[in-house]
């Protein structure tokens, strides 16, 4: 059996490269040793976290409506029928997924794929196994959830996977790991009613954001009782008969035993390169991270690498998507232009919620620009008003001298939507005098960007 290209790993970026391989003639197929495709970002990540946050929101509007004029006494919250719509949104596309593999003519192998070396791949199954044969390899093998030393994920200490499947909401949570994921997950148990503890060992939450975003999410967090320990270590977990007892060392250097009926490790992702043949390759990687270039080869001729196991980019499922763009397009002769990685969204489902794009500031002043910096608040945002949702702001870097648009921090209501506006425009180089001259609908929320740039040069109308 051969191929123009094979694919191994049908995550976002897998079976998205495939659907583009397909559009352009080449035959193509993708090897998945999960039952179902769609990678973890569908089963275990993105989509079914992202129900959960959408039925946190609705609960809340139940719980929180009577200054609205919905007065709901005694609501009451079926937390398995959640978790089962969840799954029917996992499902249904799960198997979108299988159609567009059937609609672009894709062979699916199921099994699992090990590079051999020399184009081709041994694909193991419960059949036994079989080599397949390609001009060209995608891989794209994603991550999973890294565990502290010496535990194992089960009913009480929770990764991702196990978190997602719980019939109850617990009563207690401590999160390890404020990083998307974490914050994520406790957004959405404390608004079930979970007492919520965060604990992460750097210096602020969401270490990766701007520090003003930092400071806004962990304000807005203890305001609504999440209690968030920064520069905090665990230093000893063990399980109780009630669930789990952590002994924590503060910031300050004092320690403390803390429990809760359940454990969440939220401390980053692992790339998936430990059995795939790399050993077999001259692929190249680092701390397991593959190297490739800018049009996603590796060091292996005709094997290409994107997603989360790739070096240098962040493990975003869009990221993932992108890279695959990339290098069916080289594959295909096409015109391509490599991932900027200033131009990623990043995009975090809180309460409230976080987008942003390109530079902080200080990584701007790091870099040597003559920084402006233009910050509006949601309080000045009439439709923030009529949604009753008032946290954040929108902060915008740009350069001094020419206006360019050097990163954009969102933090408020749907933020990980309205950062869109902010990429295309730092995407197409429009400057901040552009972005300024832009007509921003109103009442929308999007108005607050819009004021974010006029507030660059100090011009903003509502703050």
């Amino acid at each position: 059996m051969s191929y123009d290209v094979l694919v191994i790993g049908s995550g976002p970026g897998g079976y998205s490269a495939a659907v583009r391989a397909g559009q352009y003639g080449l035959k193509t197929a993708i090897v998945e040793k999960d039952p179902k495709l769609g990678g973890c970002c569908l089963h275990v990540g993105c989509v079914p976290t992202k129900a959960l946050l959408h039925a946190a929101e609705v609960w809340q509007h139940f719980v929180h409506g009577s200054k609205e004029g919905f007065l709901c006494d005694n609501p009451r919250m079926d937390y398995p029928k959640i978790v089962d719509h969840k799954q029917e949104v996992v499902d249904k596309h799960a198997k979108g997924v299988e159609f567009l593999m059937k609609r672009g003519k894709i062979d699916v192998l199921k099994g699992y794929g090990k590079l051999l070396g020399k184009g081709k791949v041994e694909v193991t199954s419960d059949k036994g196994k079989q080599i397949v044969e390609a001009k060209n390899i995608l891989l794209a093998t994603g991550s999973e959830a890294r565990m502290l030393p010496g535990m194992k994920s089960d009913d009480t200490i929770l990764t991702n996977i196990e978190i997602l499947n719980l019939r109850t909401v617990p009563k207690s949570l401590i999160v390890i790991g404020a990083g998307a994921v974490g914050v994520e997950f406790a957004s959405i148990f404390h608004r079930f009613g979970t007492k919520v503890t965060i604990l992460e060992m750097m210096p602020r939450l969401v270490p990766v954001e701007d520090e003003d975003v930092s400071k806004e999410l962990a304000r807005y967090f203890k305001k609504t009782g999440i209690r968030c320990e920064a520069g905090a270590k665990a230093e000893n977990i063990e399980k109780t008969a009630q669930g789990v007892k952590v002994t924590v060392t503060l910031s300050n250097g004092k320690t403390e035993t803390m429990e809760a009926e359940k454990l969440l490790i939220a401390v980053g992702r692992k790339p998936n390169t430990d059995k795939v043949g790399i050993e077999n390759t001259k692929i190249e990687v680092d701390r397991g991270f593959v190297k490739v270039n800018g049009n996603q080869q590796t060091g292996e001729p005709g094997v290409y690498a994107i997603g989360d196991i790739v070096a240098g980019t962040p493990q975003l499922a869009h990221v993932a998507s992108m890279e695959g763009m990339v290098a069916i397009g080289h594959i295909a002769g096409k015109p391509v232009k490599p991932v900027n990685k200033n131009r990623i969204p990043g995009a975090t489902y809180t309460e409230p919620g976080i987008g942003s794009a390109g530079l902080t500031e200080a990584q701007a002043k790091e870099q040597g620009f003559k920084v402006k910096v233009g910050k509006f608040p949601f309080v000045g945002n009439s439709k923030a008003s009529i949604v009753g949702l008032h946290d954040g702001f929108v902060k915008i870097v740009a350069d001094e001298k020419f206006g360019e648009i050097l990163g954009a921090h969102i933090i408020g209501y749907h933020a990980y939507e309205l950062i869109a506006e902010c990429v295309a425009a730092m995407e197409a180089e429009a400057t901040v005098e552009t972005m300024m001259q832009t007509i921003h609908a109103h009442p929308t929320l999007y108005e607050a960007v819009g004021e974010g740039f006029n507030a660059v040069y100090g011009l903003s109308i509502n703050a």
